[in-house]
């Protein structure tokens, strides 16, 4: 599937953060980055804390499994 790369906090990098349109006015949400060759992912409440970071290929990956309903409950 791909390669999880790790939990990081990230405040040395400049990073362009976005999260889900579909976000509610109440912030619970995860919030990604993405660069070259890595994901990074946190959660939206505590922007100073970890972060974790995936290969591309790996949050592709993911990501397409989202959108085949390989995660929804059933």
């Amino acid at each position: 599937m791909g390669i999880y790369l790790g939990r990081d906090t990230v405040s040395d990098i400049n990073l362009v953060w976005r999260k889900s349109t579909r976000s509610g006015a109440a912030g619970h949400c995860v919030e990604v980055a993405e660069a070259p060759a890595t994901v990074y992912v946190r959660d939206s409440k505590d922007v100073t804390g970890p972060v974790l970071r995936f290969a591309a290929p790996a949050w592709a990956s993911f990501i397409d499994g989202v959108r085949d309903g390989e995660f929804d409950r059933r």
